[in-house]
Order: C-alpha cells, then sequence, then structure tokens
C-alpha cells in the first residue's frame, strides 16, 4: 500500500512556481493574489492565513482583505469590482463559505474570468468542460489529478467513482478524469445513489468528497483500489490541545490496507489545493 504524500507533490508545484515568479519579476511582473474573507469563521481565517504565507514564501504579492460578518452583499460586489480593475491583482479568491446573508453566486459571476484562480465562473467551468486549458481549474481537482500522475496510477480506462456533485470537488473532477489523457470512465454518485457502497466497491479510483467524516468505510472499497480523500473534517477530540484534530471522508485504519494506494488527512489533498492556487495565480500573471 503507498501513501500518497501531498505535502512532497505539492512542494515541487511549488518549486515550479516560485522559478516562474522569478522570470515574471525578470520582466517587471509581480504577480498579485487578492482573498477576501468576509466574517470571523476560525477555520476560514486558518485556511486564508496559510495561502497568504505561501504567497510569501513564493515572492506572490498577497492583499487580504477582512471584512467584518455585517458587510452586505453590495459591499462585497464593490471589493470585487475594485479587484477586477487593480492591475497588480492578477488572481482573485473569496473565501467560502461566506456568512448566511452573502450570495456567493453573484460574486463568483462578478469576478474577471481572467481573475477567478478558483476556476468557478461560468466562463472557466465552460473552458474545462471543453478542454480550452486558458482556462482556470478548480484547484482541488487539479490537485488530485496531479497526484495521481505523480504517483503513476493508470488511469486510462479504469473504473473511477466520485462522491459528491458539488461545483468545487465533484463536478470537475469528474470532467477531469473523463477527459483527453486521463481517459477513465466515470461514475458520479451522491446522496441519492441508490445501492452506495455497490457502486463504490467497482471503483479502480474512488474519490470521495462528500464532508462527511468516516463516511468511506471497508465496504466501499474493493482490493486494490486507489483512494482519493479530498474531505477535510474537524471532529471532537480533548486529547487534542486543539479540542480537535482533522480527519477526512474515509475511514483510514479499516480502509488503507485494502489500498493500492491512499491519501491521508491531513497530507494528503490539502497541501495540492494550496499549491495549486499559486499555479493559477502565476499562470494568471503570465506565467
Amino acid at each position: 500500500m503507498t501513501i500518497l504524500n501531498g505535502k512532497e507533490i505539492a512542494a515541487e508545484v511549488l518549486t515550479e512556481c516560485r522559478e516562474k515568479v522569478g522570470t515574471l519579476q525578470s520582466r517587471g511582473v509581480t504577480p498579485g493574489l487578492a482573498v477576501v474573507i468576509v466574517g470571523d469563521d476560525p477555520a476560514s481565517h486558518v485556511y486564508v492565513n496559510s495561502k497568504v504565507k505561501t504567497c510569501g514564501e513564493l515572492g506572490i504579492h498577497s492583499r487580504k482583505i477582512e471584512l467584518p460578518t455585517e458587510t452586505t452583499q453590495e459591499e462585497v460586489l464593490q471589493v470585487v469590482r475594485d479587484l477586477n480593475g487593480d492591475p497588480a491583482i492578477h488572481g482573485i479568491l473569496v473565501q467560502s463559505p461566506p456568512p448566511p446573508h452573502i450570495n456567493e453566486e453573484e460574486i463568483i459571476r462578478l469576478l474577471d474570468p481572467r481573475k477567478d484562480v478558483d476556476g468557478f465562473h461560468p466562463v472557466n467551468v465552460g473552458k474545462l468542460v471543453m478542454e480550452d486549458e486558458s482556462g482556470f481549474v478548480p484547484c482541488t481537482p487539479q490537485g488530485c489529478i496531479h497526484l495521481l500522475e505523480k504517483a503513476g496510477i493508470e488511469t486510462s480506462g479504469a473504473n473511477a467513482v466520485v462522491i459528491g456533485r458539488s461545483m468545487i470537488v465533484g463536478k470537475p473532477m469528474a470532467l477531469l478524469l473523463m477527459g483527453k489523457g486521463v481517459n477513465a470512465t466515470v461514475t458520479v454518485a451522491h446522496s441519492r445513489t441508490r445501492e452506495l457502497a455497490a457502486v463504490c466497491r467497482q471503483a479502480d479510483i474512488l474519490v470521495a468528497a462528500i464532508g462527511k467524516p468516516g463516511f468511506v468505510t471497508a465496504d466501499f472499497v474493493k482490493d486494490g483500489a486507489v483512494v482519493i480523500d479530498v474531505g477535510i473534517n474537524r471532529v471532537e477530540d480533548s486529547s487534542k490541545k486543539r479540542g480537535f484534530r482533522l480527519v477526512g471522508d474515509v475511514a483510514y485504519d479499516e480502509v488503507a490496507p485494502k489500498c493500492h494506494a491512499i491519501t491521508p488527512v491531513p497530507g494528503g489533498v490539502g497541501p495540492m489545493t494550496i499549491a495549486f492556487l499559486m499555479s493559477n495565480t502565476v499562470k494568471a500573471a503570465g506565467g
């Protein structure tokens, strides 16, 4: 059984980014990423700070815009308009999820698709469907595919099952897996799928992206499968100083022995997501 080490592979991606940033700076261009966060969700602030820190390590200019929970929809939209017109900013990310009164879809549609480094704007979704490489691919699915490639996992003709149909992971993941060059045969499963465990047992490659800790048990996985665990869930743990620990959507201890390869949580998909956010930002700047 192989543990797919996202930290190591992400470090390689970041090294490439650092080199491209140096090349851009030699031409007088410093890539810029703006991260907008609305509200005081602790997990969101941890994620944002990690992104800002990584920018600093790569030489990417970053701007963190923190807005209070009571910020109105129009105020957030105005921030996005200003960033759309700012030549120093090449990538814009509005941290998800925002407070309930904020319409996230309206914000995404307002983004300049050339600065939409999350890859959620309809223009970029359309380019993904058309396999047009000029668009931006959502960071987490892009990272998952890169993990498979770097690990030498045979994807052509493989049966792949994606559990989850979100626009953030499930749908773009399915599109990437079925795309030319990857060539998997893809099933998208979700909460209404009949005999879900039986469907998942058909998978050579199983991607869990549902946000339910430990949901995928050994019964979901056939011997020799490759399991990509996208979930990052906080569960209470009084033995930890923080009072919680991070777990995935997969019951790792019981599933791992059955696998040919599996991603851990933490240290699997998570680092890849940040690495490809940086990669998309560099691409937006012309790198």
